[in-house]
């Protein structure tokens, strides 16, 4: 498992609508289910930008899909929340 924050805002509504891999119901749970086939993975994402990532069970697997997911959301940013120093 490894979390990460993308120090942006997410718009999880329109990711859910166009991207069939991310289940979002924020009536149930506030984070969206984004499920990763190859490599096999899942990411639990937060409008807020911060992620989990689970099911990956190596380094260079978990990097590739933070890659993609990242590819994937940069069309879902609302904003960018520069990081606190």
């Amino acid at each position: 498992m490894v979390s990460a924050d993308l120090h942006a805002t997410i718009d999880l509504y329109a990711l859910s609508k166009d991207v069939k891999a991310v289940d979002y119901e924020p009536e149930q749970f506030p984070g969206a289910i984004f499920r990763i086939a190859e490599p096999k993975a899942v990411i639990i994402l937060f409008k807020n930008g911060k992620m989990i990532c689970t099911g990956s069970n190596t380094e260079a697997n978990i990097k590739k899909v933070l890659a993609y997911a990242a590819k994937v959301l940069s069309k879902y940013v609302l904003s960018i929340n520069p990081p606190a120093k």
